[in-house]
C-alpha cells in the first residue's frame, strides 16, 4: 500500500500529495490496481486536514491516476501507460473550495497589479519590501482598525495583530491559549482548519449540538458543568459549513456562560462583512475574553493572505506576535500595504459589495435548480449546506458526484464527533462563471434523484 508523502516543492499541499503519488507510480513504488489508504489515514499521516486530501484525490482522478470503486475505496488506475495515464478526464467543476466569486465588476486582474504598483510608487513603497514587526506595521494596524470599526465598536490599533491569513492566526491563537490535552469546544460540524490545528496541537475537540441558529447554549452549559473547556470556537455569521448565523440573544447567552466558567472565546469571523445587517460581535460583547479573527480571503481574495486578529488587550496582542515571530515571522508586508490602501481608498468595500451581489445571484440560481431539495444557505454567502435524502450517504454521494465531474465536500470533513448528519457542503463561489455553476448544480440535482446509484454505493 502506498506510503503517503508530500512533494514539498509543490505550490499547494494538495498538489504535493498528487505529485508525490504520480512520482511513486512512475518509479514503480506502487503498481496499477493497488489499493490506496483511506483519505483520513493519509490526512493523519501528513498532518493535513481532510479537505486537502479530498482535493488531492479529486485531482488524481482527474489526471487518471486513481479510480474509485463504490464501497471499496480508491485504487491506482489500471489504465496507465509507461509514461503516464492513458487518458485524462475532463476537468472537474470544483465546488469544494469555499472562496468568493470574482465578478467582472471587481476586475481583480486589473486591481491587483495596479494597486501593487501604486503602493510601490508611494513614499513608503520600499518599506513594503522589508522585514516588519511581527504584529504588523502601525500604519497597517490603523487601517485595519478603520475597517473593523465598521462592524465592531471600540477597536484600537494597539489590540490588532496582522497575520498571514486566518489559518495562521487560528493556529497562533490556539498555540497561545492551549496545551496538549486541553479541550476546545466547537459546533458538531465546524471548519476543517480547526480540526487540523487540534490534531497538530494534540487538543481535544468537544462537539456542541447545533440547530438552524448555530451552537445551542444549553449544550455549551452542559459541557461546562462537567468540565469547562479552555476555549470556545465560534463562526458567528454564515457558519462554515452549516450557514447558520448566531442571533444576538444566543451570542449573549454564550458570552454569559463563557464568563461564568472562565472560557476564552475564539471568534473566527470571515463572513460577517458580506451581510448587509450588522449583529453585535463577540468581540464587542466580551472584548476582554474574545480573540476576534477577520480575514480578507472571503470578502476580497485569498491571494492577499492577510487577516487581522483583535486581541483582548495590547499586552495579549504582543504575546500573540511572539508566537507569529516563531512561526511565520510576519504577514506579507506588500500585501498588508495593499490591503491598507484598499481600505483607505474604498476599493475593499467595493470588492465586498460586488462579491455580496454575485453571491446573491448564485444563491438564487442554486435555489431554482435544487428546487425542493432541503438545504440551508445565507442569501449573501458563498456556500450552502445540503441535506441528502434517506437513500444517500454523504460520502457515497460526494464520490459519485466526483466521478460525474463535480467536486463537493461531505459532512465527515467537518464533523467534530464520530456520528454526523448526511449532508454535503456545496461552494458556489469557486465556479468560474454562472454557466459552469448551473451545469454543476443541474448534475447534482439529477444525481440526488437517483436512488439506484445510492443503493449500489452502500455495500
Amino acid at each position: 500500500m502506498w506510503q503517503p508523502r508530500l512533494n514539498e516543492t509543490a505550490r499547494m499541499k494538495y498538489l504535493g500529495i498528487v505529485e508525490a503519488l504520480e512520482a511513486d507510480i512512475r518509479a514503480g513504488r506502487v503498481t496499477p490496481g493497488e489499493r490506496l489508504p483511506p483519505q483520513r489515514t493519509i490526512a493523519e499521516a501528513l498532518n493535513v486536514d481532510l479537505t486537502t486530501v479530498t482535493r488531492a484525490f479529486n485531482e488524481a482522478r482527474r489526471r487518471g491516476l486513481v479510480e474509485a470503486q463504490a464501497g471499496r475505496g480508491s485504487f491506482i488506475s489500471e489504465r496507465l501507460e509507461e509514461n503516464g495515464p492513458l487518458e485524462r478526464r475532463a476537468p472537474l467543476i470544483d465546488l469544494s473550495m469555499n472562496i468568493p466569486p470574482q465578478p467582472q465588476s471587481a476586475n481583480l486582474k486589473k486591481a491587483l497589479p495596479q494597486g501593487i504598483a501604486e503602493v510601490l510608487a508611494g513614499s513608503r513603497g520600499l518599506l513594503s519590501l522589508h522585514y516588519q514587526e511581527s504584529n504588523g506595521a502601525e500604519i497597517d494596524r490603523k487601517a485595519a482598525a478603520t475597517w473593523l470599526g465598521q462592524r465592531i465598536s471600540g477597536i484600537s490599533a494597539e489590540r490588532i495583530v496582522i497575520t498571514g491569513g486566518a489559518q495562521s492566526a487560528l493556529f497562533a491563537v490556539c498555540d497561545l491559549l492551549l496545551r496538549g490535552g486541553d479541550a476546545i469546544a466547537a459546533g458538531e460540524v465546524t471548519y476543517p482548519g480547526l480540526k487540523a490545528v487540534a490534531m497538530q496541537k494534540g487538543v481535544r475537540l468537544e462537539p456542541l449540538a447545533m440547530d438552524a441558529e448555530g451552537i445551542i447554549p444549553d449544550a455549551f452549559e452542559r459541557l461546562c458543568s462537567r468540565a469547562p473547556p479552555k476555549a470556545l470556537y465560534v463562526i458567528p455569521s454564515i457558519d462554515n459549513p452549516s450557514t447558520a448565523t448566531l442571533p444576538q440573544a444566543r451570542r449573549q447567552a454564550l458570552v454569559s456562560l463563557a464568563r461564568h466558567y472562565g472560557v476564552a472565546i475564539i471568534e473566527d469571523d470571515p463572513y460577517s462583512s458580506l451581510q448587509p445587517e450588522r449583529i453585535v460581535s463577540f468581540a464587542e460583547l466580551a472584548p476582554d475574553i474574545t480573540w476576534h479573527i477577520a480575514t480578507l480571503s472571503k470578502c476580497a481574495t485569498p491571494a492577499l493572505r492577510v487577516a487581522y486578529v483583535v486581541a483582548p488587550n495590547a499586552g495579549q496582542g504582543l504575546r500573540l506576535a511572539g508566537v507569529l515571530r516563531a512561526t511565520i515571522l510576519m504577514a506579507p508586508p506588500l500585501m498588508s500595504a495593499l490591503a491598507s490602501r484598499w481600505i483607505t481608498d474604498g476599493t475593499l468595500n467595493e470588492l465586498t459589495a460586488a462579491i455580496r451581489a454575485e453571491n446573491a445571484v448564485r444563491q438564487k440560481l442554486a435555489a431554482a435548480i435544487l428546487g425542493g431539495i432541503p438545504f440551508a444557505a445565507d442569501p449573501h454567502g458563498h456556500h450552502l449546506w445540503l441535506t441528502l435524502p434517506d437513500h444517500w450517504r454523504a460520502a457515497d454521494f460526494a464520490e459519485h458526484a466526483d466521478r460525474a465531474g463535480v467536486s463537493i465536500v461531505p459532512a465527515s470533513a467537518f464533523a467534530t464527533a464520530g456520528a454526523t448528519t448526511e449532508a454535503v457542503r456545496i461552494s458556489l463561489g469557486v465556479a468560474p462563471d454562472r454557466g459552469a455553476l448551473e451545469d454543476a448544480l443541474t448534475l447534482l440535482s439529477g444525481l440526488i434523484a437517483q436512488p439506484s446509484l445510492a443503493s449500489r454505493a452502500v455495500v
